[in-house]
């Protein structure tokens, strides 16, 4: 249904005078290449209208569009696909194009950053309250993940431009992301391990899979009070790290709190064990972000599972399924150091101090000759100081010279005083 401004409403249920695509994706920062947490997903719709009525205006128009599914026995399914806001309708002769996107849009709204403390659900109910957007889950719902319950801290000196930046950093402090459901409220989702479908391969137009399964086996979380990146892990740590960043809800607190907060994220991250895959498909409109697959047939190994990341669908055409991922050997290209160390770079931008050591990888032998043994090349966004301190550790050894000297002079003994003599 199409509900222009609460004036009236308007059906449209013939498909061959509308189509309509359906595509839920990451809106911040371009395509996802790589599973994250704490990703706020938001769902676009275009669709072109046959209609020659133009005198409504339809911006901010609330757009609710379902898909009706024939049964066995001959009734049809309703099955809702979401709702929508208009930003964007262009008007020819005889169509409407219209663009529209679900609520999540609401939270790009600016967060006044004052301080506050208090639970995730309270963050969750903070934002939600402030956009106009309602809970998916209740309270009791949310306290009873890992971390729900756990006390949480957001003070004024935060980089924290919107309210959708917090809901990043809760759903990292939870361990799953953000969308909005098919009622149109906001709620969290968690990655799991139980395949909701198997799509069989005469059920898919293409298909493309890896032959990696992505997996995390750590953590990394920058400490700003200690300007230090702590790494968790699980044994054995072979897999990829999750890069947490500088998350503001988890710089303050004891010691071990931080460290249980960050080892419940990484519990939560051990049901990603998913195989990579982007494929077209015959269409199902009952699949959602988060669902667990199989699949089947053809190229495809039935006995491991994937998970939608993104998806495309065309009513009345085909759907569009992928699940990223990145390659968990590749991860040993790079020292746990290194990714640590890739936390702080967000403390750089900021103009903050960082602190880099390198280590030539071979000794340098020098002799008579001048030999350069220290090079430092760096290069700034915006005016910055630097400081260039350099320590030699020098092992010193000389050629074996031999030498002969002669000497001449004369030897006095004295006597002892037992009277015996020499």
């Amino acid at each position: 249904m199409l509900r222009e401004n609460g004036i009236g409403t308007r059906g449209f249920a013939a498909p061959a005078r509308s189509c309509a695509a359906l595509e839920n994706r990451f809106a911040i920062g371009g395509t996802l290449t790589e599973i994250e947490l704490g990703t706020v997903y938001s769902s676009e719709l275009g669709i072109t209208l046959l209609s020659e009525v133009d005198r409504y205006t339809l911006e901010d128009a609330v757009v609710e569009i379902s898909c009706f599914l024939r049964l066995a026995d001959g009734s049809y399914e309703e099955v809702p696909m979401g709702v929508f806001e208009v930003s964007e309708a262009n008007r020819t002769a005889k169509c409407i194009e219209i663009k529209a996107y679900d609520y999540m849009l609401r939270f790009e709204k600016s967060f006044n950053g004052f301080q506050s403390t208090g639970t995730a659900y309270d963050f969750i109910n903070l934002c939600c309250h402030a956009c106009s957007v309602e809970m998916a889950q209740t309270q009791d719902e949310i306290e009873a993940m890992a971390n729900g319950s756990e006390t949480l801290s957001i003070y004024s000196e935060e980089d924290i431009e919107t309210y959708r930046d917090v809901l990043y950093y809760v759903g990292q402090v939870l361990g799953g992301f953000f969308v909005i459901n098919r009622e149109g409220k906001l709620e969290l989702r968690k990655y799991g391990s139980e395949p909701v479908l198997d799509i069989a391969q005469k059920h898919r137009f293409s298909s493309s899979f890896s032959d990696f399964i992505t997996r995390y086996t750590a953590v990394s979380s920058t400490n700003m009070r200690t300007e230090t990146a702590e790494y968790y892990s699980v044994d054995p740590d072979d897999g990829l790290t999750m890069n947490l960043g500088v998350n503001p809800l988890l710089q303050f607190g004891l010691d071990e709190t931080r460290a249980q907060l960050c080892t419940n994220i990484l519990n939560d991250l051990q049901a990603v064990n998913y195989v990579p895959f982007d494929s077209d498909t015959i269409g199902n409109p009952a699949l959602d972000l988060g669902d667990v697959l199989t699949f089947s047939g053809g190229q495809a190994d039935g006995d491991q599972i994937t998970c939608i990341t993104s998806i495309k669908y065309t009513i009345g055409g085909r759907q569009t399924l992928k699940c990223v991922g990145k390659n968990p050997k590749l991860s040993q290209a790079k020292s746990k150091n290194d990714k640590n160390i890739s936390g702080l770079l967000s403390q750089i931008e900021e103009g903050k101090m960082g602190l880099y050591t390198y280590t030539n990888a071979s000794a340098y032998t020098i002799a008579d000759s001048n030999t350069k043994i220290i090079s430092m090349e760096f290069t700034a966004k915006e005016e910055t100081y630097a400081e260039f301190i350099a320590q030699m550790v020098v092992e010193i050894s000389a050629d074996a010279v031999e030498r002969s000297a002669t000497a001449s002079g004369t030897i006095t003994i004295p006597e002892s005083s037992g009277g015996g003599g020499v």
